[in-house]
Formats: structure tokens, sequence, C-alpha cells
């Protein structure tokens, strides 16, 4: 039999008509296509902000704000429930108004707690900002069950064991595989449709944990890696994975197939149709994946494949990402000495912060990197701490970072075999007066990252998509 894991994100569940056309996709699939489906919801739109907010206000002590959030989130679920739940016996929909409730209720005092604390700590965001997948649940596993199937809510807290990295934690397979199997196991072979929290999970000692925002398409893939599914399909508000921001681009394109490492690229260099951490599960465990549209369902979406093979178009996609800053180590002292990368990227890891891309000059006599703007002066705090002997004698001449920049990366798995393609995108740049600040290229030959400046992404973006449409 045929086993389907299904994710349906915030939009695709940010309304009582949203969560009807979710609910008919459950169903349709069930009838025709897979005898066995496992469903991942996300938070309704706009949920999880509110919850985070709610919680950083009692914390800054505005109680009263967290008060009103409470109320909102409440009214939200309460409107789409006495609108999905109609058909639902008296009993039932009363059962499920009253989890809805106490969720809330839990939220709210919790924000009192956090406002006699005074500090709002990762494990105390974590314990509530899965409070929207719980309640989104119940209302989906409702709405599936007036239309006759059985369905049953469960929290993921059950299911997908974590580290203790509150706020982006990882999983435990292992342990998320055994008791996955268990737990889902049971409701499937009994005609239940599971449907799941996504965005979270939880330590080996039970303290709620989340997976890092946009989690829901992980939670996804390692529940369908943990249960051996055949496929797993993102749900989303778009009809898949695009050939560049369609807001930027109004041409862009959907494309029909992609690798895995486009898809990854293209994930993590700011395409927000996919978690980045999306793709490990299902790659490793050999699983199909695939982009679909909520709002089209008849559109084949996006397929997600191990490889493309040989392709006439070398570029599929070009995408980009702002607000950011770049680093650069500089001195003619760093000329044939071992470990300066190696420090200075140990520096920069101590302030918890991510390197986007890496760039340094044959003559080894600099380094710089990308880092998110907001992470700029603490990462040349650290490495100026770092080095403070070597610039003490001017062996490192500079620390320096240029703010406002971006990231524009071009994606295609058919560069390695097309040769002039690097010449093209630098013709097209340039041909638009796009200044380009660095370079670098994977060692795949899947993409190639450009740094232009801030007010240059958008104008970077247009030149280089074209060449997405050519041999």
């Amino acid at each position: 039999m045929k086993l389907v894991t299904m994710k349906f994100g915030g939009t695709s569940v940010g309304s009582a008509e949203a969560i009807r056309g979710a609910v008919q996709i459950i169903h349709d699939t069930c009838e025709s296509e897979a005898e066995r489906v496992v469903v991942v919801v996300s938070a309704m739109s706009g949920v999880t902000n509110l919850l985070q907010e709610g919680v950083v206000r009692a914390a800054n002590g505005d109680p009263e704000r967290s008060t009103a959030i409470a109320q909102i989130i409440r009214d939200k679920h309460e409107e789409a429930a006495s609108d999905l739940l109609a058909e639902l016996p008296t009993e039932d929909r009363g059962a499920v108004l009253a989890e809805i409730d106490g969720i809330v209720e839990d939220y709210r005092r919790f924000c009192e707690s956090i406002g006699v604390l005074g500090e709002a700590t990762p494990r105390a965001l974590d314990a509530t900002m899965g409070m929207g997948e719980r309640m989104s649940a119940r209302l989906v596993a409702g709405a599936i069950r007036g239309m006759g199937m059985a369905a049953q809510p469960v929290d993921a807290t059950e299911l997908i064991v974590t580290d203790t990295n509150f706020q982006s934690a990882a999983p435990l397979m292992d342990e998320t595989r055994i008791k996955t199997r268990e737990r889902l196991g049971a409701l499937i072979s009994n005609g239940i449709v599971p449907i799941v929290t996504g965005f979270i999970g939880a330590t080996l000692d039970g303290r709620a944990t989340t997976l890092g925002r946009g989690g829901s398409d992980y939670s996804a893939a390692i529940l369908g890696a943990a249960l051996g599914s055949d496929e797993v399909w993102i749900w989303t508000d778009v009809d898949g994975v695009m050939s560049a921001d369609p807001r930027v681009v109004p041409d862009a394109r959907i494309l029909d197939t992609l690798s895995y490492r486009e898809i990854s690229e293209l994930a993590y260099f700011g395409a927000k149709v996919l978690h980045p951490k999306t793709i490990r599960p299902v790659l490793e465990a050999g699983i199909a994946l695939r982009v679909k549209n909520t709002f089209n369902p008849a559109h084949p979406g996006t397929q997600i494949v191990e490889t493309n093979g040989v392709t006439s178009r070398p570029i599929k996609a070009v995408t980009a990402i702002r607000d950011l800053s770049l680093i650069t180590v500089e001195g003619k002292g760093m000329l044939g000495v071992p470990g300066i990368a190696a420090r200075t990227f140990g520096a920069v890891a101590r302030t918890g912060t991510s390197v986007l891309m890496i760039s340094q000059s044959s003559s080894e006599q600099s380094i710089c990197f990308v880092v998110p703007l907001t992470t700029a002066d603490s990462v040349i705090e650290a490495v100026n701490r770092e080095f403070e002997a070597e610039i003490g004698r001017r062996d490192i001449d500079e620390v320096f970072s240029q703010d406002e920049v971006g990231i524009v990366t071009v994606v295609g798995g058919g560069m390695r075999e097309v040769p002039g393609v690097a010449g093209k995108i630098f013709s097209a740049t340039g041909a638009d007066e796009v200044n380009v600040i660095a370079i670098t290229q994977g060692s795949s030959e899947c993409s190639i990252s450009l740094v232009v400046a801030s007010a240059d992404v958008d104008r970077a973006v247009h030149a280089i998509h074209p060449l997405t449409m050519t041999d």
C-alpha cells in the first residue's frame, strides 16, 4: 500500500476556507491516489508570530498586550471552528473547542509566569511557539471527521525526539523512528488519518523544542523518513518552485523538476518554498518529494528528483538573500601563515553566527565572508579579539565590514557540463551595470554566488534571469 506524508503550510490552513480546501485534498488523496496518508500541519498564518510576541511582551512587562494576544488567538480559532465543524456531532464539536480553549488558557498562564520571571529564554519560547500547530491540528482533524473520515490530532512531542538546542533543535532519528512507527503505525493500520503538529518535537526527557522557523517542512521530511513513506508532498500557496521570486521577476516560471542538490542550493540561498533542512531526511531515505499548491491542486507542481541528468538549460533559477554584511580580514602578514582561516571561523562560530559564503584571495592576503547584517558588529569584535596580537604587530592590517549587501545565487546542475556559463552571468550583470563585490562557486558546480550591494540585488536577479530560458 502506498503511504504519502503531506504537509500543509500556514496559508494552506490560514482560514476556514483554506482548511476546507486542504481537507478536500486529503479526502481525495485517500480515495484516489493513496490508501494511507499522514498529514503534517503548520499553525494558521500569523499565529506563531503572535505567540512569540505575547511571550516577549510579557517578559518586557506588558501583560495587557499578552492577554490581548491570547484573546485574538482564541477568537481566530473559534471563528474557524464554528465554520468548519458544523457537521460534527455536538459532543465532538464541543470537545474540539474545549481543547483549543485549554491550549489558549495554558498560553495565557504561561505568559503570566514569564511576566513574573521577566525573561523569555529559548526554552520558554519553545514551550509556547508550537501551540499554534496544536490548535490547527485539532481543527483539521475535526474537519476531516466532519467529512465522514476517521482522523486524530497527534502532537509531534510524542514522535520527534530532538537534542536540547532550543529554537533550532535537531532530530535524533533512531529514537524518532521507534516512537513514530509505534504511535502512527497503530493509527494508520486502523484506518485513522493522523494529523500531526509540524515545527515541534521534544527532548528525551520530554521538554518541548522547535525545529526552527518554517520547520513544518522539516517535520514532514523527518516523519516521512521515519515511516518509510513512498512520497512526501509539501502543500504551499504557489504552484511549485519558481525560476525566480515572481515579485522581482514577473515572468518567472514554475520548474517541473529539480534535483535534490539544486533545491538544496535554492533553499539555502533564499528561496522560501522549502525549509533548507527538508532535503536531507528524504534524500537519505530515497523518498520522492513534490511541492504543490493547495489552492490549485490540479497543477502537478515541482518534483524533486535525485538527479536531472543532462539538461538543455544549464541554469535553472536565480535567487537572493538580502540584509547581509561582507566581513573582510586583511593583511600582508597573512601570506603563508597556517591556521588563519581556522581561527577566523572559530571566532565567528563562538558568536553563534552562520557564515553564508566565503571567498579568499589567491594571494592569501585577505579572507572575506558573508554573515547576517544583524550579527556583523559581534562578529567583528570576536575576530578582532582573536587576532589581537597579529593586529598589534601589523600581520593583520584590518578587520572591517561592508554592510547592506546581498547574495545573488545562480543555480543549475547542468552548469558543470556547459562551458562559458560564468562568462554569460558576468556579462549579463556587467551589461546592467551591476558591480560584483565578491564571487564564490561550489565545488559541485551547481551554483555560483555573487555578492552585490543591496540596492543592486533586484537588478542583478533581473539581469541574470533570462539565462534560465536559454540553452
